[in-house]
């Protein structure tokens, strides 16, 4: 039955948000005890071990791409929001974080208009106004409560929205299976040098960790990669517009985990600000799959930043 699918589709999407969630407040809680270059090259490492044990069922098929120039840009623009996303979590608090970073459908539309010259209405603009008022509720210039740091969920929500423009416009033209895996082929390729480059400092820290930050390292790489997974079953069981409000139940999802693993609750400014984030997010992420004219797509509507 369609109603059943779809209550499947936003529980595995619901499940996601939960990964993700997971995975940030992981990656801030060890930012203080282990290298981030080393995080951010084990969560790539991981994804392109595990989907390349799941391409092999196919044989040399499933690692066949037409587009490689495509899938190294790809990789690049989302290595480069994991980036800023494993550093900035180490300034800010995960769930205003997580919120600000959330700015990417507003952002997106505000590409579409600018680089890709699409026709965008007024009340698009109005929420992705919203949107950007929401951010500045959070973040509050001026008064201290962040400063520059806040700069950079700002920055991976740009860079996300880059990202989401890209692959929209290519993503037809590959299998996102195929695609995931050269994502986390490339994004730990590009970050080995920088990890070489650390190289007695990164080797030392990995030596001197107890088991257990070595096996919260793979838990970052094990909920990321499941996490998309999870994104990839949920629109094949439901229609974009149908999941994308859900995405945005991420912002619980890290609230819960920054309260249970750092007693962080956000102020009564910041919960104000996230859920003007979310209303204005989710509103113009529904417009913007509505006013799609290409096929829907589950690598276009992969819309949490990894």
């Amino acid at each position: 039955m369609t109603g059943d699918r779809h209550a499947l589709g936003i529980a595995l999407m619901l499940l996601a948000g939960a990964c993700f969630g997971v995975s940030d407040t992981t990656i801030k809680y060890l930012g203080a005890f282990l290298p981030v270059i080393l995080l951010l090259w084990a969560r790539y490492a991981f994804q392109a071990l595990a989907m390349a044990v799941w391409l092999a069922r196919d044989g040399r098929s499933g690692f066949r791409t037409r587009h490689p120039k495509f899938q190294w840009m790809r990789g690049a623009l989302l290595l480069a929001t994991s980036g800023l996303a494993f550093f900035g979590l180490q300034l800010m608090p995960v769930a205003e974080f997580t919120a600000l970073g959330m700015l990417s459908p507003v952002i997106v539309t505000m590409l579409a208009a600018w680089v890709l010259h699409d026709d965008v209405s007024l009340p698009r603009w109005l929420l992705v106004c919203g949107g950007f008022g929401g951010a500045l509720i959070v973040i509050r210039p001026g008064s201290g409560v962040f400063g520059w740091a806040a700069v950079v969920p700002l920055l991976m929500a740009l860079c996300y929205g880059g990202f989401q423009v890209l692959t929209s416009r290519m993503a037809a033209l590959e299998s996102p299976y195929t695609t995931h895996f050269y994502t986390g082929l490339s994004g730990a390729l590009l970050v080995t040098p920088l990890l070489m480059a650390e190289g007695d400092t990164v080797l030392a820290a990995a030596r001197a960790a107890p088991i257990g930050h070595l096996l919260l390292i793979v838990l970052i790489g094990v909920v990321a990669t499941f996490g998309h997974l999870l994104l990839i079953f949920a629109f094949g069981h439901a229609p974009m517009a149908t999941l994308m409000p859900f995405i945005y139940a991420q912002i619980g999802f890290a609230l819960i985990a920054s309260w249970f693993v750092f007693r962080h609750v956000p102020d009564g400014w910041a919960w104000v600000g996230m859920a003007v984030i979310a209303a204005c997010g989710a509103a113009s992420a529904w417009l913007n799959v509505r006013a799609s004219r290409t096929p829907e797509s589950v690598v276009a509507a992969d819309t949490i930043a990894d």
